[in-house]
C-alpha cells in the first residue's frame, strides 16, 4: 500500500488555477481535475485541509488601486473564495469524497463557521475541509489565511500548487537562465525577495516550523507523488 510521509496538510490554491486558461471564472474541466487529484490523496488515508484565493473572480487589491475602497474590496475577495469553494466541494463530492466547507464570515446557509476543533474532527471522520473566505479579515492574503489554517489545525506541512514547478531565482517565464531551488530556507526568502508566498504567511510559518512545499500542480500525478515523499517541486524550511 501506497504510504503518505504526511499525516495532515494544508493545500492552498491560488483562484487563477480554477480558470484555466479562461480570462476569468471557473473552467469546470480544470475543477475536475484537481478534484481528481485530491480524492487520489484522500484515497491513501492523507488528511486535507485546503485554502483558496478568490483571483478568478474578484481582486480586493486591484480594486482598491483602482479607487476603490480597500476594506470593501477585501471583503468582496473574501465572498470570492467562497464561491470557489463551494465549487470545489461540489466536483469533490461527485468523485464521492466526503467535504466540508467552513468560512471565516458566517453565513449558515452555505458552510459551516471556521471552528478549530470541529475542522479537526472532520479531518478524524475522513472528510476534506475547505476553509473560505480568508482569514476573515481585510488587509490580509489567502496565503495568510493558509498559513493560519494550517498552524490551527496542526498540519504538517502547506503544499502551494501553482502553475510553475518549484521556487527560482527569477521568473522563469521571462529568464530562460532562472535556476531552481531544490530547498531554501525562510530567511533565503526573505532576503532574496522571492514571491512564494506574502512575507506575514512566510513569517507565520518560519516562526511555528511549518514546511512549505511548492510545486505544479497542473501536472497530472505531481500532488500525490509530493505526499508520497517524491522530490516534487521546491521545500521551504527552517535553517
Amino acid at each position: 500500500m501506497e504510504k503518505s510521509i504526511y499525516k495532515r496538510i494544508l493545500l492552498k490554491l491560488s483562484g487563477e488555477a480554477l480558470m484555466g486558461k479562461q480570462g476569468l471564472g471557473i473552467d469546470p474541466i480544470i475543477v475536475d481535475s484537481i478534484a481528481e487529484e485530491i480524492a487520489e490523496v484522500q484515497a491513501i488515508g492523507v488528511q486535507i485541509g485546503i485554502v483558496i484565493g478568490g483571483g478568478n473572480i474578484f481582486r480586493g487589491l486591484s480594486a482598491s488601486a483602482r479607487g476603490m475602497d480597500r476594506v470593501s474590496g477585501d471583503f468582496m475577495g473574501m465572498l470570492a473564495t467562497v464561491i470557489n469553494a463551494l465549487a470545489l466541494q461540489d466536483y469533490l463530492e461527485r468523485k464521492g469524497v466526503t467535504t466540508r466547507v467552513q468560512t471565516a464570515i458566517k453565513m449558515e446557509e452555505l458552510a459551516e463557521p471556521f471552528i478549530r476543533r470541529r475542522a479537526i474532527r472532520h479531518f478524524e471522520k475522513g472528510r476534506v475541509v475547505i476553509f473560505a473566505a480568508g482569514t476573515g479579515n481585510p488587509y490580509f492574503t489567502t496565503d495568510t489565511a493558509a498559513a493560519l489554517r494550517a498552524i490551527e489545525i496542526q498540519a504538517d506541512a502547506v503544499l502551494k500548487g501553482t502553475k510553475v514547478d518549484g521556487v527560482y531565482d527569477s521568473d522563469p517565464k521571462h529568464n530562460s537562465q532562472a535556476t531552481k531551488f531544490q530547498q531554501i530556507s525562510f530567511m533565503d526568502i526573505v532576503k532574496k525577495g522571492l514571491k512564494v508566498m506574502d512575507f506575514t504567511a512566510i513569517t507565520l510559518c518560519m516562526d511555528n516550523k511549518l514546511p512549505i512545499v511548492v510545486f505544479n500542480l497542473t501536472q497530472k500525478g505531481n500532488f500525490k507523488r509530493v505526499i508520497l515523499g517524491e522530490n516534487i517541486g521546491t521545500k521551504v524550511i527552517g535553517d
